[in-house]
């Protein structure tokens, strides 16, 4: 069975600021019924927190209380909770710091090994698409540009919009 889940450009709109982010990430579980008891679900929320550098105690705090790379990785935990083998990744990291941006991406390197998940990365940042990607989609205006392996279009693209997306990438 295919799982899917979602991770958004922006973290704080993507969590409700009104509840702690223990709640924000047990309720996919209880919407899809993953969890025999309350104690497995709360168990699996702190081994999710965890897993990406946060703390149990973390469960209780709301998510103004957190900075922008951290409310990211409470989005990756939330959208890991139901085990999804394909996970969509919307701009995840063009709105944190670079520094941040780079530990965000190691982490989804480090999940997408460990949970042999699928990942659809949508970005603006050729060099991060780089980075996360086996295969490489450029598209203009809604339209398919360019396909190939993400090496291959980024050493030697064929489309000359795919060449100019590239040229304008300061080094």
């Amino acid at each position: 069975m295919l799982f899917r889940s979602i991770i958004f450009q922006n973290p704080f709109s993507s969590l409700n600021p009104r509840i702690k982010i223990g709640e924000a990430i047990i309720e996919p579980l209880l919407i899809h019924g993953v969890g025999k008891s309350k104690q497995q679900q709360q168990a699996r929320v702190v081994e999710l927190l965890e897993r990406v550098d946060l703390s149990a105690d973390d469960m209780k705090k709301y998510p103004h209380q957190f900075s922008g790379g951290q409310r990211q990785r409470i989005c990756i935990a939330r959208a890991l909770s139901v085990q999804p083998n394909f996970l969509i990744c919307d701009e995840s990291v063009s709105a944190l710091d670079v520094s941040v941006q780079s530990q965000v991406l190691n982490l989804l390197n480090e999940l997408k090994e460990e949970n042999n998940l699928t990942y659809i990365f949508i970005s603006h940042d050729l060099s991060v698409v780089r980075y996360m990607s086996d295969t490489m989609i450029v598209m203009k205006n809604g339209k398919i540009e360019e396909v190939g392996d993400a090496k291959a279009v980024y050493e030697d693209p064929k489309s000359e919009y795919t060449k100019r997306l590239l040229s304008s990438i300061p080094h």
